[in-house]
């Protein structure tokens, strides 16, 4: 005899029709919390493990931060495609799919160091990944809100992925630190086998379309020059500074084919009859704003992969395990941040301008407290409230953008699509232009600083100082200078993004601002009327 569904808020009795009946119903979807937890800790490679991976093979940081955005790539350029596999596949088959692929992929990076290789394999694998965390999300959203209240799911959502991403990193660098870094892909090949045996046990083959979607009609070149294109403009950003940007003949071709690529990119999604990314997505309302919003956000919050690595790395010489073990004191601002979303957007309903205020607020603190404590013989206790602080506004900035981009754009089809251009950004672009920002900002104030404090090394100086002292004590010191720099221009920045969003919460200013003519027009104008004046006058 099936035990009965479980009620929810609305009144509509939800289920999970894949389970087989003699499963506990209670404990169904936390089966499911438990498998997209597993997919979410997987990867093609793993931070934790990067300086291991660099430590006993020939890739350089540049090939593994290439094959983490390659990842990130197949995940955001699979949005589009989501539900339509969602409505072609049953539930079983897409996630046995999914965990084979990932374990299949994790089986390779682990074998080879070829980078023709890695590249489409961690593409591949970011695919699997978004298509088995969707799946498992999707069919538990009533479970989390009843009335499909996004301004609840979406930060639930990101309770998941953040703290998956952070206990990843923190996972791979214990792992890689007591045993080899080999070691953490056996282990998700592990947790594919659960997730492989969990569903050919406790669940049966199930679509919610009883008459299949067919995939005929998709727009599969597109989505694969799409793919092309973010992976040149990866390449472009990520090894920028490590070739010098347009002084290597390479980056020049890669530049000028990236923009012939976007060119052509362009010219299909508008002339095919079915594109892969519908044009038309860019009208809706907000759409450029919140883009916009999410390029400087996540530029800002760039300065963990970045100048936090060079920080702990090169000045304070730690660890890997230790690094990832104190950057787990993120996590408590990432649910500080998730609870003060759900208050303001599913409970309270406010108006999202001053929670963006919130969120770069939060980039505000981290900043400033980073900018004061770097020093050398600060205790490491004292990093903790900057790393909570950016957990924090990485949550709000990243819940409150998407559950916008919904508000937006309400068309389910546009809205995946809307999905992959945000992701792009969020997770791909705007991150990897921040490597390529900060690391050359990092070059430049370097060799500045370099230049104007050894002026001031005398012989009295050098010969009071051994050689090792020089090398290991002034270039420390230059280094947290430069540091101390980078984080007083996001100082900056992030001050000038929270005092605009407080002024936009104000309705009068919110208003006022639709008045204001484009700036070019006005200054055109503006030159028309003192010509004419002069004119006059001369007459």
């Amino acid at each position: 005899m099936p035990n009965p569904p479980l009620p929810n808020q609305a009144g509509m009795p939800f289920a999970m029709p894949m389970y087989r009946e003699w499963v506990p119903r209670r404990i169904q979807p936390w089966l499911y919390i438990v498998t997209v937890l597993c997919i979410q800790f997987s990867g093609g490679v793993y931070l934790g493990a990067l300086e291991a991976v660099r430590g006993t093979t020939n890739l350089m940081i540049e090939d593994l931060l290439m094959l983490l955005y390659a990842t990130l790539a197949g995940m955001a350029v699979w949005f589009p495609m989501l539900f339509r596999m969602k409505f072609r596949f049953t539930n079983r088959f897409l996630l046995v799919g999914s965990a084979v692929v990932i374990a299949v992929c994790n089986f390779i990076t682990m074998r080879t160091t070829n980078m023709a290789i890695l590249l489409p394999v961690c593409f591949i694998a970011g695919i699997a990944k978004i298509q088995g965390t969707f799946e498992c999300m999707s069919n538990i959203q009533l479970w989390i809100t009843p009335p499909r209240d996004f301004g609840v799911f979406f930060p639930v959502l990101h309770i998941v992925l953040l703290t998956a991403i952070t206990g990843s990193a923190w996972l791979a660098a214990v792992v890689a630190f007591h045993f080899t870094w080999q070691t953490m892909h056996v282990l998700t090949i592990g947790t594919m086998c659960y997730v492989v045996l969990s569903q050919l046990v406790l669940c049966r083959p199930w679509c919610p379309m009883p008459q299949r979607m067919p995939l005929r009609g998709i727009d599969i070149s597109s989505g694969l020059l799409i793919s092309l294109l973010m992976l040149m403009a990866c390449c472009f950003m990520v090894y920028g500074d490590y070739l010098m940007w347009f002084s290597s003949p390479l980056l020049r071709w890669v530049f000028a084919l990236s923009l012939i690529l976007l060119a052509f990119v362009l010219y299909r999604l508008k002339t095919v009859e079915k594109p892969y990314i519908s044009l038309d997505i860019f009208k809706y309302r907000n759409m450029i704003p919140i883009l916009l919003v999410t390029v400087v956000a996540e530029i800002l919050l760039g300065a963990e992969h970045t100048l936090e690595e060079i920080y702990w790395t090169e000045v304070r010489a730690l660890e890997e395990h230790t690094k990832t073990g104190l950057g787990l004191w993120s996590l408590p601002g990432v649910y500080v941040g998730v609870g003060i979303t759900l208050f303001w957007l599913g409970h309270k309903r406010w108006k999202v301008w001053k929670l963006f205020a919130i969120g770069f607020g939060c980039i505000l603190a981290y900043a400033v407290q980073m900018y004061f404590y770097l020093d050398v013989n600060a205790p490491l206790s004292q990093y903790r409230l900057a790393l909570v602080c950016r957990g924090c506004a990485y949550s709000i900035l990243a819940a409150s953008l998407m559950w916008s981009l919904h508000e937006s754009v309400h068309d389910l089809e546009h809205f995946f699509m809307a999905l992959f251009i945000f992701n792009v950004i969020h997770m791909y672009l705007a991150g990897a232009a921040g490597y390529g920002i900060y690391t050359t900002l990092f070059q430049h104030f370097m060799a500045d600083n370099v230049s104007r404090y050894g002026a001031e090394l005398t012989l009295t100086h050098i010969g009071a100082l051994s050689s090792s002292g020089i090398d290991s004590g002034f270039m420390h010191s230059m280094m947290s200078v430069t540091l101390k720099q980078i984080f007083g221009q996001i100082i900056w920045v992030a001050a000038l993004m929270t005092s605009a969003f407080m002024l936009l919460d104000i309705p009068r200013v919110r208003t006022g601002i639709g008045k204001v003519p484009y700036w070019p027009v006005y200054g055109i104008e503006l030159l028309a009327r003192v010509s004419s004046r002069t004119r006059k006058q001369r007459d």
